[in-house]
C-alpha cells in the first residue's frame, strides 16, 4: 500500500546521492531520506523529481520505482520492529 509518507520518502530518496549500484542498506536509505528532507524540504525533493522527469523521463521512472521499493523495504522492517515492542 502506498501512503503519503511512502511518496514523500521516495521523492527524498530520489533526490539523494544514493545510487542503485550502491545497494544501500535500510539504515543508509533512512539516513539518505532524512538528509534530503533536511537539505531540500518536501517541496524541494518533489521539484528535483519533477525536473528529472522533464529531462530524463525513462531514467527518472526507473529511479522512482527503485526508490519506492527501497522505501517500502527500509520502513517496513522498521515498523515491524516497532510493532513487536508495542505488544
Amino acid at each position: 500500500m502506498n501512503t503519503t509518507f511512502d511518496a514523500v520518502r521516495a521523492e527524498a530518496l530520489f533526490a539523494s546521492i544514493l545510487q542503485v549500484s550502491q545497494e544501500p542498506s535500510p539504515l543508509q536509505v533512512r539516513n539518505a531520506v532524512t538528509t534530503s528532507l533536511r537539505r531540500f524540504g518536501v517541496d524541494g525533493c518533489a521539484a528535483r523529481v519533477a525536473g528529472e522527469f522533464g529531462e530524463y523521463p525513462e531514467m527518472a521512472a526507473a529511479r522512482t520505482a527503485w526508490a519506492l521499493g527501497q522505501i517500502r523495504a527500509a520502513y517496513q522492517k522498521l515498523a515491524s520492529r516497532e510493532f513487536a515492542y508495542a505488544g
